[in-house]
């Protein structure tokens, strides 16, 4: 599945910020013709991103999650940024784990240059991201493995990760609330996730800023239980204020800036 252009990129923006678009105001904004942009939300449509409206397109509301492969469009620079970052604060010869999602992917292929890790995970896509690396002991949960997205879930997988004690956790979340409730889609992902945050000495959550406009059912925990949180736009004022109060590092991701 190819990438999405930089227009259909921002056009998913513009659906997120306002609940709808459509094609006569995207075709000003971008000065290109009516077609161009039905083609744009056309292709945004059969990749269920967004939903068809007459003379439009409306982003998803409610608990609808969208297809992996579709996710991995989604944000893409961003999630690439963030991954770049977050491989940035981990140094080598660490212990870590690595959850289940496209961004925690991207921090897979930041950390190949890293040396001497101890990688645990329950992302099959991230195993296989790692395991070519000489230096790096990658290994991965036991369980039940989604067909959609290749995560192992269940009571083994929960069971397996408090086994450790690691130096990182690197986890991503599907939305997070306007109160700083942390949100996914899976109970079953939940509880490995969060047994991933209790056996970790620091955590970072890596969730792109399309997070901030969405909602899932089920709670993961809350940013207070949060180290470090790296996105790749500045978060609404609610939730800055909420890190700032818990002492979170908030860290944003921008093309060329130096770590803090």
């Amino acid at each position: 599945m190819d990438a999405l252009t930089q227009r259909q990129d921002d056009i998913m923006a513009l659906a997120r910020q306002h609940g709808r678009v459509d094609v006569d105001t995207l075709a000003q904004q971008f000065a290109v013709t009516p077609q161009t942009i039905r083609k744009d939300l056309n292709e945004l449509c059969d990749r269920k991103l967004l939903n068809r409206l007459h003379g439009g397109a409306a982003y998803p509301s409610g608990v609808s999650n969208y297809a992996y492969e579709a996710r991995r469009l989604l944000a893409a620079d961003g999630k690439r940024r963030i991954g770049l970052r977050a491989a940035d604060l981990i140094p080598d010869n660490a212990s870590l784990i690595l959850n289940i999602g496209t961004t925690t992917e991207q921090v897979a292929m930041s950390l190949r240059r890293h040396a001497g890790l101890l990688v645990v995970t329950n992302n099959i896509n991230a195993a296989n991201i790692l395991r070519e690396v000489p230096s790096a002991e990658v290994v991965i949960a036991g369980g039940v493995v989604r067909h959609a997205d290749g995560g192992v879930v269940g009571e083994a997988a929960v069971d397996f990760i408090r086994q450790f004690r690691v130096d990182y956790a690197v986890i991503g979340a599907s939305a997070i609330d306007a109160d700083g409730t942390l949100l996914d889609f899976d109970f079953r992902e939940v509880k490995v996730a969060q047994a991933i945050i209790e056996t970790a000495r620091k955590t970072i959550l890596v969730a792109d800023a399309m997070k901030f406009g969405r909602t899932a059912p089920v709670r993961i925990g809350h940013l207070e239980q949060i180290d470090v949180f790296i996105t790749d736009e500045p978060p609404p004022p609610a939730i800055a204020a909420i890190c700032n109060a818990a002492g979170v590092t908030l860290d944003i991701a921008t093309e060329g800036q130096p770590v803090q």
